[in-house]
This record gives structure tokens, C-alpha cells and sequence, in this order.
């Protein structure tokens, strides 16, 4: 499957995450039960079933895959992959626990980069898989193929990316005259935002700021909903590799505020640097 072109590797992918929003929304109708990780971060039933099925549906695929939820891999192991899947099962547990339906499934394709590996990164996306279970409502995109979003998605019987994005609407969305718009985590407020939306101020005078939870701030960004999500605060790989590979194909940009350059993946740490899509 490594010299597989991503759009037919996507198919795979999106089932995987259908399979995972059908497994969350089960949890999501019941009590949700929460644990807390050894960072403190929340963990419910949710989370392991939606791994479980994204591990299961993608096995046909026979490439590795990094979750949120897996186990640690060596970093020398990781970076010798010349693809992977780069996953995050339940993207905003916390939205899922607040029962905002502002939460989703990311399932991001990787590829070497061609940089040289190592500690700063070795990976980029090249295709990326963002579903919203509550609203039935998929976004997708594939190196070349273009970005996608399509609503009622897991009902439509499309048994490929391709047939999917024949009934999709292709990104940027047409939208109508509106100030430039700042999205932002709900949860994540920060002296560097703040700062950022005063520097938008001065550049564009009215600003317009909406909050979002998960990767969903990334989709309405490369939807055309908004104009910039600054992200002044930690995130790891998997929060962003999705939204990342539909950003690009969008026309966006997501970019490492500390080296100015697109951010890289598959580092020795997986914490994302600070970033700002625009």
C-alpha cells in the first residue's frame, strides 16, 4: 500500500470512520462514564471503542497506525514508516462529555516529507478524514484530489472517496461578504491569541471571532467559514494532521508559528508547536 494513491487508500478511511461514529454515538446516547489519563485528560468508552474500530476497519490497508489511543511506539521505529495513519479516534472528549456535539473523528494519511528526519519531524499529510457522528457530516481531501464536505455522509452507500466527492461540495464554500473571521478553542484562551486578534484588528478594523471545539475550528477555516484559527496553546499530532491535509487542499495554510514553515509531523515529541491556520 505504499505507493497506493491516497485517494484510493481514502475509502478505507472513511469507514473507518463511519465505524468509529457509530461506535461513539452508542456511548453518546447512554451515561458516559470518564476517566482521567495520566495527563489529566479525559477518557470515556467512547474513545477506546472508536480505536478499536478505526484499527479493525483500517487493517486492510496493511499500514501502521499511530492513535491517541495506542500504544507508544519507539521513535525509531515511527520514523522509518514511509506512510502511516495518524488518528485520533474522539477529537474534543471534552465536548463529548459537555454533549455539544462539537466533537469528531480524525484519520489523517501520512508520507515522509523528503526533509531530513529527526527530532523537529520526518512526516506530512497527505490525506485527511474529519467526521462530525452527530451531524452525520464529513470532511475529506486527498493530495491532488481537492477537499471536500458532504452532510448525510455515512448514509449515501458511496463505497469510495471518488463517488463521495462527485456528491460533495468541493472547498472553500462560496460564502457572502462578511468581516474577516477569527475562530477559537472554547477551552484555550491565551495572552499570544489575544494578542493576534489585536494585530488582525489593525490589518482588517472589524473582527468577528467564533468559538468551536476539536478539528472542527481547522474545517471552518478551509470551508470558508472563517479566515484564521491561531492556535496558542499545546495540541498533539493528531488533533491536526486531518484537518491539515483538508486545509491544504482548501487553498489553506497551516502553519508552525516557530519555524514559519508548514508544520512537520512524526517528531521525536509529539506535541505540536504552536500554529495558525489561514
Amino acid at each position: 500500500m505504499q505507493h497506493t494513491a491516497p485517494g484510493d487508500l481514502l475509502g478505507p478511511a472513511i469507514a473507518a470512520a463511519f465505524d468509529a461514529g457509530r461506535a461513539i454515538l452508542e456511548v453518546y446516547a447512554g451515561t458516559i462514564a470518564v476517566e482521567l489519563k495520566d495527563d489529566r485528560s479525559p477518557l470515556t468508552e467512547a474513545d477506546r471503542r472508536a480505536h478499536q474500530a478505526i484499527v479493525t476497519a483500517l487493517a486492510s490497508t496493511g499500514l501502521p497506525v499511530l492513535s491517541e489511543e495506542g500504544q507508544e511506539l519507539p521513535v525509531e521505529e515511527r520514523q522509518r514508516w514511509e506512510r502511516y495513519w495518524l488518528v485520533d479516534p474522539l477529537d474534543g472528549t471534552k465536548e463529548f462529555v459537555k454533549r455539544n456535539g462539537e466533537f469528531t473523528v480524525n484519520i489523517a494519511l501520512m508520507e515522509r516529507d523528503g526533509e531530513p528526519s529527526g527530532a523537529l519531524g520526518a512526516a506530512r499529510p497527505i490525506a485527511g478524514v474529519l467526521y462530525v457522528p452527530v451531524k452525520d457530516l464529513l470532511y475529506f481531501a486527498w493530495g491532488g484530489g481537492g477537499a471536500h464536505r458532504i452532510e448525510r455522509a455515512a448514509t449515501r452507500g458511496a463505497s469510495s472517496a471518488y463517488e463521495l466527492a462527485a456528491q460533495a461540495e468541493r472547498l472553500p464554500l462560496s460564502m457572502p461578504q462578511r468581516p474577516f473571521t477569527i475562530v477559537a478553542s472554547r477551552s484555550h484562551a491565551s495572552p499570544e491569541t489575544e494578542a493576534y486578534i489585536a494585530r488582525m484588528r489593525q490589518q482588517h478594523g472589524e473582527v468577528a471571532l467564533t468559538s468551536m471545539g476539536s478539528a472542527l475550528k481547522i474545517a471552518l477555516v478551509a470551508e470558508g467559514s472563517a479566515d484564521a484559527y491561531p492556535r496558542y496553546a499545546p495540541t498533539m499530532e493528531w488533533d491536526s494532521a486531518a484537518g491539515h491535509a483538508i486545509a491544504n487542499e482548501a487553498g489553506r495554510t497551516l502553519i508552525d508559528v516557530t519555524t514559519n514553515a508548514p508544520l512537520r509531523y512524526n517528531k521525536h515529541s509529539l506535541v505540536n508547536n504552536w500554529f495558525i491556520v489561514h
